[in-house]
């Protein structure tokens, strides 16, 4: 079998370079698609601990409205956000895999952060929790986001939980 390289023009040119392309970023994607995963399921997991840990809080004190919050709010009373980020920062093992200096902090509004809009940037892995302060009224929301795969505002790519009082 013999290879004419003078029938081997321009399009037939463009036309290997591409199949080429297109079969290294196949292999590019199914290398680098198991870690992508584990990175996303240890943002649900974290997501998933810090919406236990808030709502364990609050049935704790639905149990006995005297007592005060491992964070130091009374139970009766209005949480603090900040004091219950902090917290969960210094005591719970939260693990970023797409930051090392950011994990939980607050946000005026969760749904923004963890979904994203167009041409607002988004960090990904960080757990946003309204800044508001929990208040005691029952059907208080808060609201717990995040953003765990690019793009964020694709369905599936953030979690977004409503924690209720």
């Amino acid at each position: 079998m013999k290879f004419n390289l003078k029938k081997f023009g321009l399009l037939e040119t463009l036309v290997f370079f591409s199949i080429i392309y297109v079969v290294g970023m196949l292999l590019w994607t199914i290398t680098t698609r198991p870690a992508v995963e584990a990175k996303a399921n240890l943002v649900k997991e974290n997501h998933k601990k810090v919406v236990d840990f808030i709502n364990n809080e609050i049935n704790q004190c639905g149990n006995d409205q005297d007592k005060m919050t491992v964070w130091g709010d009374p139970c009766n009373s209005e949480w603090i956000a900040d004091k219950v980020v902090k917290y969960i920062n210094t005591n719970l093992e939260i693990k970023n895999p797409f930051s090392e200096d950011v994990k939980v902090k607050t946000d005026p509004d969760p749904r923004i952060k963890a979904e994203g809009k167009a041409g607002q940037s988004t960090e990904m892995g960080v757990i946003f929790v309204m800044s508001a302060n929990f208040l005691p009224d029952p059907g208080s929301e808060w609201i717990v986001g995040t953003c765990f795969k690019s793009p964020c505002v694709a369905a599936g790519n953030n979690e977004l939980t409503s924690i209720y009082r």
